[in-house]
C-alpha cells in the first residue's frame, strides 16, 4: 500500500490537493480535520481530553487500514518540523499501518502567507472544517503557527521520498499532477 503524507502550514491546500490526488489515483483521503472535527463536537482543542482522543482514533483507524485491501492512503498533517512530538506521532501512525516511515511518500506544500490567508476563507475549507468558521481565531492561529514553528523544511528534510511544491499559483489538480508524476503513482 502506498502511503502519501501531505504536510505544510495551515491553509496551504493540503486537503484540496489531497482530494485532487485521490480523484486522480483512486487512493483514499484521510485529512487531519476528519478526526479533529469529530472530537471537537465534544471537547475544545484546549481540553485535556481532546488530543489523546484524536490520537487514539487515528491510531485505531490506521491499524484497521493495515488489514484492508486499500491500494493507497493520502493523509494530511500539520507538522511543526521543530516539534519532536509531531515526528513521533507520524512515525506511530505509520507503524500502526505497518508501514516504515522511510517508505512513505512525503509531499511538502508551501505557499506565501497572503495566499494562505485567502485560502483560509474558502467555502470548501469552511464546510469541511467547522472549527475554522471563526475566521478571526483561525487567521490568528495560522499566523501564530508561522511565528512559533518551522512549518516547512529548509532543504533539510529527513526522509528520502520527498517532493516540495510551492502551490501558491497552482490549482489543486495541477499540484496533484506534479505529485503523481514525481512518484509515478497509478492513475484511476
Amino acid at each position: 500500500m502506498d502511503v502519501i503524507v501531505i504536510f505544510g502550514p495551515p491553509a496551504v491546500g493540503k486537503m484540496t490537493v489531497g482530494m485532487a490526488l485521490a480523484e486522480q489515483t483512486g487512493y483514499r483521503l484521510f485529512h487531519n480535520h476528519m478526526t479533529l472535527e469529530l472530537v471537537n463536537n465534544f471537547f475544545e482543542f484546549e481540553d485535556p481530553e481532546f488530543w489523546p482522543l484524536v490520537r487514539q482514533i487515528r491510531e485505531q483507524l490506521f491499524a484497521a487500514i493495515k488489514h484492508s485491501d486499500m491500494k493507497g492512503l493520502i493523509y494530511t498533517f500539520v507538522w511543526a518540523l521543530d516539534e519532536e512530538k509531531d515526528r513521533q506521532s507520524l512515525e506511530k501512525y505509520c507503524a500502526a499501518m505497518g508501514v516504515s516511515v522511510e517508505n512513505v511518500l512525503f509531499v511538502e506544500l508551501t505557499a506565501d502567507t497572503y495566499t494562505r490567508l485567502n485560502r483560509n476563507k474558502t467555502e470548501l475549507r469552511l464546510a469541511e472544517k467547522k472549527s475554522k468558521n471563526n475566521l478571526e481565531k483561525s487567521e490568528a492561529n495560522l499566523l501564530d503557527f508561522d511565528n512559533k514553528h518551522q512549518m516547512n523544511s529548509a532543504d533539510d528534510f529527513i526522509y528520502p521520498n520527498h517532493i516540495k511544491i510551492d502551490n501558491s499559483d497552482l490549482s489543486p489538480q495541477q499540484t496533484a499532477e506534479k505529485i503523481a508524476l514525481h512518484f509515478e503513482l497509478p492513475r484511476k
